[in-house]
């Protein structure tokens, strides 16, 4: 069973350094098109391939990502 999980990214605060693109084995993230307040293209989940492996997360400078991870079934 192959594990899934979620990102969630501060937009306001990414600079769109493109870090966590390279460090996502899913292809998961991609900049946006729009612009931020501060006028950065941000990271943005692009698909819902999300393994949860938090690469993105602790490569992030800024630390903006956050990765959440399902939670496996409990066997009974």
């Amino acid at each position: 069973m192959a594990r899934k999980g979620d990102v969630v990214i501060n937009i306001e605060k990414c600079k769109g350094c493109e870090v966590c693109l390279s460090a996502c084995p899913e292809q998961v993230l991609a900049l946006s098109n729009e612009v931020n307040a501060k006028g950065y293209h941000y990271a943005v989940k692009v698909n819902s391939n999300c393994i949860g492996c938090a690469n993105c997360a602790v490569v992030c400078p800024d630390a903006v990502i956050t990765v959440y991870r399902e939670k496996p079934a409990r066997k009974k």
